[in-house]
């Protein structure tokens, strides 16, 4: 049995964020043939739900960056999570560094998740934040907080060295980019890579082969422990530069292109790095 680990944004949804119809059949016929096929995204599970194709899907999720594993019945496996003096320490840090933050938690993302901003305007983005008051996540009963996202805007991408060398070293996280304009900080128990080998030691699977697909900073540490990893076409070169084979971009339908060759489905060459 092989392991497919596939990200969801930039990677297995296109950019209108749908599965296609030839991603989706793919999707089935690894699944007849008993593979074990996981999502393994940054989005937080609400999020990956309102995909109509991943609904019908039985299949385990794991969300934001590896901090909270799903069965394939939904069930919750684990979680790991950021501690309140954590998120106090780090909020101020971002908020003088100009960034919008988004803090995933056990009630929702405040003031939003990642995917709904994508179409508002710069000043919308700026105007959205300013007004949200972080204080009041605090008051919220059994707060449990998975991830929380610096955003800058695209103009702005040298913040985001920024971020990470403000953070670096001084609190107890892992931090990724999935996209070039974020931060994502998740509990340094959370981790793209981290969460296959705990999925595999807490069901006692024995995987032959992992083989992740991904297209973002937050997917280098699922290619660290992946037997084969996968960048697509659309990937930023140093992620595409980590991984031993680069496929088609996630419009042209890389997923299913790489699939297929790997598993021998199709004689179609991907390119090798």
């Amino acid at each position: 049995m092989k392991c497919i680990s596939i990200d969801l944004d930039g990677t297995l949804l296109n950019s209108e964020h749908e599965i296609s119809e030839e991603n989706e059949k793919v999707l089935n016929e690894l699944k007849a043939q008993g593979h074990e096929l996981i999502l393994n995204t940054g989005r937080a599970l609400a999020d990956v739900l309102q995909l109509k194709a991943v609904q019908n899907l039985e299949i385990p999720i794991f969300c934001i960056n590896g901090s909270v594993l799903y069965s394939h019945t939904r069930e919750r496996l684990y979680e790991a999570t950021l501690t309140i003096s954590t998120f106090n320490e780090i909020l101020p840090i971002l908020k003088g560094l100009g960034a919008g933050i988004l803090v995933y938690t056990n009630h929702g993302g405040f003031p939003s998740t990642l995917p709904p901003l994508k179409d508002k305007s710069k000043e919308d983005l700026d105007t959205f934040f300013q007004e949200f008051n972080y204080d009041e996540i605090l008051e919220l009963e059994n707060l449990k907080i998975y991830k929380l996202i610096a955003l800058v805007h695209h103009d702005q991408l040298e913040k985001v060295d920024e971020i990470k060398a403000a953070l670096a070293g001084k609190f107890p996280i892992t931090m990724a980019s999935s996209f070039p304009n974020n931060v994502e900080i998740t509990s340094g128990d959370a981790h793209k890579g981290k969460a296959l080998l705990r999925y595999q030691q807490m069901m006692d699977l024995s995987f032959d082969e992992i083989i992740a697909f991904g297209d973002g900073g937050n997917d280098l540490g699922q290619f660290e422990v992946a037997n084969v990893s996968v960048a697509m076409g659309n990937a930023p070169l140093y992620v595409q530069q980590k991984a031993d084979f680069i496929t088609k971009t996630n419009d042209e339908d890389g997923f299913s292109y790489a699939v297929r060759h790997l598993l021998h489905l199709t004689d179609t060459p991907v390119g090798q790095h």
